[in-house]
């Protein structure tokens, strides 16, 4: 059977949302644990990895109602550091390892389970949709530019991210030996020259950011 480590990274201090977007209650329950709660009912994880505060944690875990190990560790002072901790404290030897942002909590048990299928056949997988906006790049003072970008084949990244363990840790330990600075794990491993397969999300998977997210994100999860 594929096992599947996953580190769920809650380390942020939610500067531009103005309160602690994580702990926010969606449908009253924290959002934070929304995604916790979607990996704990995935079969092929074998433990869970939250990077975040310890007060931030103990605020929404009880570990005596989770059939799964659930543990915390610091986060970085930049998102690939917090990552980073979350691998170290992996005390499984997991065929794969998910990252997935807790600001994410629609994500759903079905698209989880297709990015582990998905990472056991390509080594790298993340959920995805594809762009089906108009794109226009704006200047400083919010004027559009001469750019025009083709928005086929464009994609907008989301999490779960799931790659092979060994194949991760290759990218962040480059990534740490060169001083680069990501904002994803298929960052991390385009710098390899690794391509990672886009496992269309046909769900909403939106990243909580600003407080009306909240109301939004309750009004999709009720449909």
């Amino acid at each position: 059977m594929i096992t599947c480590g996953a580190i769920i990274v809650a380390a942020g201090s939610s500067r531009r949302a103005g309160f602690d977007k994580l702990l926010a209650p969606l449908n009253g329950i924290p959002v934070l644990r929304h995604s916790i709660n979607a990996f704990l009912n995935c079969p092929n994880i074998t433990e869970i990895i939250v990077v975040c505060p310890k007060d931030r944690f103990d605020l929404i875990m009880d570990q005596t109602e989770t059939h799964l190990p659930v543990k915390r560790v610091d986060g970085g002072s930049e998102r690939h550091e917090s990552v980073m901790n979350g691998i170290r404290a992996l005390s499984s030897h997991p065929t794969l390892i998910s990252v997935h942002d807790g600001a994410r909590p629609l994500i759903t048990k079905e698209q989880i389970l297709k990015c582990i299928d998905a990472a056991t056949k390509y080594q790298a997988a993340s959920s995805a949709h594809p762009i089906t906006d108009t794109l226009k790049r704006g200047d400083a003072e919010s004027l559009t530019t001469d750019e025009v970008i083709i928005r086929e084949n464009m994609w907008a990244m989301e999490t779960p991210q799931i790659f092979d363990t060994q194949l991760l840790k290759y990218a962040y330990q480059m990534v740490t030996n060169n001083n680069l600075l990501v904002t994803d794990e298929v960052s991390a491993l385009q710098y390899l020259k690794k391509p990672t397969f886009l496992v269309q999300n046909n769900t909403p998977n939106p990243k909580i950011t600003w407080p009306q997210d909240i109301a939004i994100a309750e009004a999709l999860q009720s449909v």
